[in-house]
């Protein structure tokens, strides 16, 4: 399988050649050529499989090549249950991702049982045992440079730490993630894991990324990757879980089911387009944001405007407290029929250096058809999400955090009668203690391990919204 940039001046390359790359030399980010089409019978085979089974066939749809032997390995070793079955209190169930029917009709598809209590687990384990294995075969080193709004800096060093010729930089915003998702990053005190507390909001943090990923020069001297979702591996092994959750809720494979996905940077809900565009019977992908709604704009309007820092609004949602979202491009790559030109010139607008840049496809025939994407959305406030947590813990008996209640919220508003509705959970309430407490009066369970997790020393630097400053820093490190 080749892969191709979204902006449509780099050459195709292999999987293998983008899996450690990050961005596409012209600025943009590699998608398949073609979404692989699923058969009928193949999807009825699927149904039976396993979750890591499953994984691997998903998988090799998209890493060709890499030798199946070595890929099935290598899939096989992350997704164990001893990885991703013991995070929850209390439960002792072996299977990975499983589905916890609400009410005939609405299913939650617990996510979050990794070892970071985090959706991104699911990928990011998996990523760090393709990284371990491409740095192996080349004999070369990486320096990982990413951007966290929260769960992905955790998940991602939780990967990484202790992996061999590996170095992680994690940029976060400041004093803008949960007390549990700062000191969990921060209190690790492995020597290959770096954290960098920037003074500003996720989206200057993105920016540094893609800025040095822009320095073609640098980027090919320190070696810098990236785990953010602008990494394809990540996304296509995030498209797992929408088959696995289809499954589980589905007895034959001509029902249709729709996903309510909170969503900041695009990149799980992409995965879930993906998904559909395989064949998937997805109705509908549910796009829930908080208060930060730039994408629900979008999907409303037809207009794509990011929002400045000053804009930027702190939530009880932090890790969607994201007003740029780099996956979103894949899919307006998608939209406007894969015209790379298009969307370099799209792009190019954002970029201008003038206050309220914006795409507007308001008035396009792309944006007139979109329905056939299934795309809906709606946004979240605080009020909403508290009532949320409220209502789902008195009539189910079931905590969930903050981000999940926002898809929870805006999936039942857009749910349609006689198709299930499978909400995707993104953490355990323990990462938000304190909305939990302000919504239940009562602290949630944390996993075995994490007692006393605030207390522990952390490690970390302080810096400007600077792309230099964290060039200086890698090369110092380095």
């Amino acid at each position: 399988m080749a892969y191709v940039s979204t902006r449509g001046r780099s050459p195709a390359r292999g999987f293998s050649e983008i899996l450690l790359a990050g961005l596409a030399p012209d600025g943009g980010l590699y998608l398949p050529e073609r979404y692989p089409q699923l058969a009928a019978a193949e999807l009825r085979r699927w149904r039976r499989l396993s979750y890591a089974e499953l994984a691997f066939e998903v998988m090799r749809k998209f890493a060709d090549d890499i030798p199946e032997a070595d890929l099935h390995q290598l899939v096989t070793r992350t997704y164990t249950p001893e990885i991703y079955c013991n995070a929850r209190p209390g439960d002792d169930t072996r299977e990975i991702t499983p589905l916890r029917w609400l009410e005939p009709g609405l299913a939650l598809l617990e996510l979050s049982n990794g070892p970071t209590l985090a959706f991104k687990d699911m990928a990011m384990q998996l990523l760090g045992n393709l990284f371990e294995y491409a740095l192996a075969k080349s004999g070369e080193e990486l320096n990982i440079l990413g951007a966290t709004s929260g769960d992905t800096g955790s998940s991602a060093e939780y990967a990484m730490r202790g992996k061999r010729g590996i170095r992680v930089f994690m940029l976060s915003p400041l004093g803008k993630m949960s007390r549990f998702q700062t000191a969990q990053m921060f209190s690790l005190a492995d020597p290959n894991i770096f954290n960098v507390a920037v003074r500003g909001v996720f989206d200057d943090c993105q920016d540094m990324v893609k800025a040095v990923s822009n320095d073609h020069a640098f980027k090919a001297r320190y070696k810098i990757g990236t785990v953010n979702s602008i990494n394809w591996a990540r996304v296509a092994a995030q498209v797992v879980y929408y088959f696995k959750g289809y499954f589980a809720a589905t007895n034959d494979d001509a029902q249709q089911v729709s996903f309510s996905v909170p969503s900041g940077n695009f990149g799980n809900i992409c995965a879930g387009h993906i998904a559909r565009m395989m064949g998937l019977p997805i109705r509908r992908l549910i796009l829930a944001t908080n208060e930060n709604n730039v994408l629900d704009e979008f999907f409303r309007s037809g207009i794509y405007r990011p929002r400045s820092t000053d804009e930027t609004r702190q939530t009880s949602s932090p890790s969607m407290d994201i007003s740029k979202a780099s996956n979103f491009e894949r899919f307006v790559f998608d939209l406007v029929g894969r015209d790379g030109a298009r969307v370099s010139s799209l792009w190019a607008q954002l970029e201008q250096p003038r206050a309220g840049a914006a795409i507007d496809l308001s008035g396009s025939a792309e944006f007139a058809g979109m329905a056939r994407f299934g795309f809906v959305s709606a946004a979240n406030d605080h009020a909403g999400r508290l009532a949320t947590i409220r209502d789902v813990w008195q009539r189910y008996g079931v905590m969930v955090d903050t981000h999940t209640a926002d898809g929870i919220a805006v999936g039942l508003r857009q749910r349609e009668p006689g198709v299930p509705l499978v909400c995707l959970e993104t953490a355990l309430p323990a990462k938000f203690d304190e909305s939990i407490v302000e919504a239940l009066g009562r602290e949630p369970e944390r996993p075995a391990g994490f007692a006393g997790l605030e207390r522990l020393p952390q490690r970390f630097v302080e810096m400007a919204a600077d792309a230099q400053a964290i060039k200086d820093y890698i090369a110092g490190n380095t």
